[in-house]
């Protein structure tokens, strides 16, 4: 059989992976080089590689330009080196742009995953200032253009027909994210937890310091838990200043009469974030918008409880009752953060339900959302668009 070249497109990748997008396109590419006939060229963002990915820095002339026109001119570049593959698939707006000038340039089919959609994150205004209009002109563009689309969940395709109503139904298709449970499994290192000053039960956040991510609304929730329980931050990479600047301010406050919250702002290596899931009795992921939710499934393989938003792609990866727990988002943030602080407290007091839950998050996470299968409906889209 013929061997089908693939060009993938990516801002994120090792070592700058902060988000679900860029493990998604790490985890996608290791699983579909495991394929037979399939090969796999990365181009990414970040400068030079030395794994074999071929990277790009900002073309000089754009390096004090708002990030959004950064993002293009990489594209441009990234689009001029896309020959001998047989598709292209983007991810990101970041990269969309790289795709669809790739396609045009050199005939070939764009594909596109849809992590996240602009209009729904009007928030990042605050990060790209005029950007957004960019970058939202720059998503439209590419999915209005794109031979397919793969939505992360049924929400997310709901999602981008909505956004997006010129875009042909029949070429956007569900493939859900999935998770290594291989590499999140349960993990103990006592001594972290000692070299960390983490004592007693605790929940946790593993996240970006964005609006996206309801981290704001979990801290201000937090101050009607009791003060037994703690809570691990592993929070970094503010989308901008303001966004860094109240977290920031809500978690001193917090610790300023709670020695058991732990904030961790740098990116924590992987046996340490296993470890930190493992233990911990609860994981929480209070987002108000959340195509999927790679997270929740790290936290399902280290067999913890979830307690997250019915939100997105959430429901499709959280089940109610059973693997954790779903509180509703109807844009009222003040009503999230007293359902987050009831529901919290709730399962802090029923520590055996948090180990049922838990368990049965391992099983699910590892039965629905493995990545060989992933990897097989991706690459059976791509040689259903090959000519």
């Amino acid at each position: 059989m013929k061997t089908t070249r693939v060009g993938l497109v990516t801002k994120e990748w090792p070592p700058q992976v902060y988000g679900g997008a860029g493990v998604h396109a790490v985890q996608l590419t290791e699983a579909l080089r495991d394929l037979a006939d399939v090969s796999v060229d990365v181009h990414c963002f970040g400068g030079t590689r030395t794994d074999g990915a071929f990277g790009y820095s900002t073309p000089a002339s754009f390096e004090s330009a708002n990030p959004a026109v950064q993002a293009i001119a990489t594209d441009l570049d990234i689009a001029n080196n896309l020959q001998n593959v047989d598709v292209i698939h983007s991810h990101t707006w970041y990269a969309n742009m790289a795709g669809h000038f790739g396609s045009l340039l050199h005939g070939v089919p764009h594909v596109i995953t849809a992590h996240s959609l602009e209009p729904l994150r009007p928030w990042k205004a605050e990060q790209l200032g005029g950007g957004y209009q960019i970058s939202s002109w720059a998503e439209k563009s590419a999915y209005e253009s794109a031979d397919a689309i793969i939505a992360v969940s049924d929400g997310m395709r709901a999602d981008v027909l909505a956004a997006y109503p010129n875009v042909d139904p029949t070429k956007v298709v569900t493939i859900r994210n999935g998770v290594d449970v291989d590499r999140f499994k349960p993990t103990t290192d006592p001594a972290l937890l000692t070299e960390l000053g983490i004592n007693g039960r605790y929940a946790i956040f593993v996240g970006r310091i964005t609006r996206q991510k309801g981290l704001a609304h979990l801290l201000r929730a937090w101050q009607n838990v009791p003060a037994e329980y703690g809570l691990v931050l592993a929070a970094g990479s503010p989308d901008e200043e303001t966004i860094g600047n109240e977290v920031k301010a809500l978690i001193e406050e917090l610790q300023k009469t709670r020695s058991n919250v732990i904030w961790i702002p740098d990116m924590l290596p992987h046996e340490k974030l296993c470890a930190l899931l493992t233990s911990a009795d609860l994981f929480i992921c209070p987002s108000i918008y959340e195509p999927l939710g790679i997270v929740n499934l790290e936290a399902m393989g280290c067999e913890t409880a979830v307690l997250a938003t019915r939100v997105g792609g959430i429901p499709e990866v959280v089940a109610d009752g059973n693997t954790g727990k779903l509180v509703n988002y109807s844009g009222d943030g003040a009503t999230l953060e007293a359902d987050l602080s009831k529901a919290i407290i709730e399962l802090m007091n029923q520590p055996v339900l948090l180990k049922q839950y838990g368990e049965a998050g391992r099983k699910r996470a590892a039965a629905e959302f493995g990545w060989p299968a992933v990897a097989r409906a991706t690459l059976a889209l791509y040689q259903s668009l090959i000519k």
